[in-house]
């Protein structure tokens, strides 16, 4: 028997996802410091923000970078998920080539 196959745990089923009374019940019971309110107040200086009575021409370029960065992040998530993909392929292969030399360490012991 492998390892995998001792290793097998039944998982608990997925509970439903909540309806629209709970989420918001849930969001007006939150506390002022929690991070999901704090994180959201916070600026993030990578990316420009909307000034008061902004101008058509600076609103055209705020929105222009902002999409660039979504572009640029787009860009690198799919160049680190290509490389995970890698890794994960060298990792099963490094993972059979290990189970194949215990066999052979087990076979010669017998």
């Amino acid at each position: 028997m492998t390892s995998k196959a001792k290793k097998r745990v039944a998982l608990p089923t997925r509970p439903e996802p909540p309806n629209t009374d709970q989420i918001l019940e849930d969001v007006q019971r939150a506390q002022p410091n929690d991070p999901v309110f704090v994180l959201l107040a916070e600026p993030n200086e990578d990316l420009p923000t909307a000034a008061k009575n902004e101008d058509p021409e600076a609103k055209r370029e705020r929105l222009y970078r902002l999409t660039q960065s979504y572009v640029e992040m787009n860009h690198r998530l799919q160049k680190a998920c290509s490389l995970l993909k890698e890794k994960c392929e060298e990792l099963k292969l490094a993972g059979a080539t290990l189970e194949q030399g215990i066999l052979e360490m087990k076979q010669r012991a017998l």
